[in-house]
């Protein structure tokens, strides 16, 4: 399977690519279809963009609404899932004093954001950390829950955490949070495409997930949902042709007879709108390859990796399978230089995996797609029993 999929995919076949989950990688055929895009638009970029890319941009919205169980009237399309959480953050009507609940495994880029929004705001950050290892729902459950206060405005949880490779079960979380008039905003960036996704049924407020990691769109697609009842709150972070004066009050069309929400954070100067078009590309893609056996198949792998080298290192796993993400894992590995052992992996194996420490853990996060192979699982457990000087171990706690 892995070497028939391999040749559909343009990773360089001197490097062997276990970081998907980084900025993924594009089909062959998908990309074909995204070059064929960028073709057209070359060909008239003034009837493409002018008086075509309105009615355009409609299809992938159907189509992804589609896959993620909601309305094509509640999505819109971005070109990363950091844009999308940014929209919300810097749309919210925040006061000094607010707080904002987030955990300990949250990804670098939006810490920041949520900072830069206090220092304007006022509001203030609450971290709570999850209990290692992350063994059931309860014990995630209870620790977001407890962290909740009647300062609580927002409550901000990663779907898929990125430097730990979690499933966070955040469904019972977001219900309190509606319960108690709280914002819910979730970073779904590793989402859509790796894990079967219900928008509607989850409910959270704001989702904002990538196109171009698991779901193998090219890069610059993603998007931003928002439950109707909290699109209005939104404001666009570049204000252009989409706008429009009267755009917050009750029935407000947008300026190309969408709602606000998609015309205002659709249309925002000139763009490459290609990767966002060749999402209904990538749909059939999977469809038409099996992309659920794919899954099976890589998530096996992934799970049999990290197995393998916990009995090396004797270092236990992050968390039970069932929150682990499933092709993707943060592996635990004894304490060492992981900016030297990422670039010896490289130069020495040709490998490419992310190496770094989480707080006092460090990790090895592997990812596994459909272009991956057991040979190259196997030369990962030999370069890292290498580098590392690994040999059999009883396995010991890890704690993060």
């Amino acid at each position: 399977m892995s070497e028939n999929l391999a040749r559909q995919f343009l990773i360089r076949e001197d490097v062997v690519f276990l970081n998907h989950g980084s900025f993924g990688a594009c089909p062959r055929p998908v990309f074909q279809a995204y070059q064929n895009w960028q073709l057209e638009l070359e060909g008239q970029p003034v009837e493409f963009l002018g008086r075509r890319l309105t009615d355009l941009l409609r299809a992938p919205r159907i189509a992804l609404a589609g896959e993620l169980g909601t309305s094509p009237d509640d999505i819109v399309g971005l070109t990363n899932a950091t844009t999308g959480l940014n929209i919300v953050a810097q749309s919210l009507n925040l006061q000094p004093g607010d707080q904002i609940l987030t955990t300990d495994h949250e990804y670098s880029a939006l810490e920041k954001t949520w900072a830069y929004v206090c220092r304007k705001t006022g509001a203030e950050i609450v971290v709570v950390k999850v209990p290692m290892p992350l063994l059931t729902e309860q014990q995630f459950t209870d620790t977001v829950i407890a962290g909740m206060t009647d300062r609580t405005k927002v409550l901000f949880l990663s779907h898929i955490t990125s430097p730990t490779a979690l499933l966070f079960p955040i469904e019972r979380s977001i219900a309190e949070a509606r319960k108690r008039g709280i914002w819910s905003v979730i970073d779904g960036a590793h989402t859509p495409g790796h894990i079967k996704l219900d928008l509607d049924a989850l409910g959270a407020d704001f989702y904002s997930g990538n196109c171009h990691k698991w779901m193998m769109s090219p890069k610059g697609s993603a998007f931003l949902h928002a439950r109707p009842e909290v699109q209005g709150l939104l404001d666009p972070l570049v204000i252009s042709h989409g706008w429009t004066k009267d755009s917050k009050e009750p029935g407000a069309k947008g300026a190309f007879g969408n709602s606000p929400f998609i015309d205002e954070i659709e249309i925002q100067g000139t763009r490459d709108p290609a990767p966002w078009l060749t999402v209904t590309a990538a749909i059939d893609y999977r469809r038409d390859n099996d992309w659920t056996a794919v899954q099976t198949h890589c998530q096996a792998l992934a799970q049999d990796t990290a197995r393998r080298l916990g009995e090396l290192t004797g270092l236990a796993p992050l968390s039970a399978p069932e929150f682990c993400a499933p092709q993707m894992v943060a592996m635990p590995i004894p304490d060492c230089d992981v900016d030297q052992l990422k670039l010896d992996l490289y130069d020495k194996y040709a490998i490419e995996i992310p190496v770094f420490k989480w707080q006092d853990t460090c990790i090895c996060r592997l990812s596994v797609q459909g272009y991956n192979s057991k040979p190259q699982m196997d030369l990962l457990i030999e370069a890292l029993t290498d580098l590392l000087s690994l040999k059999a171990q009883p396995r010991k706690s890890s704690q993060g």
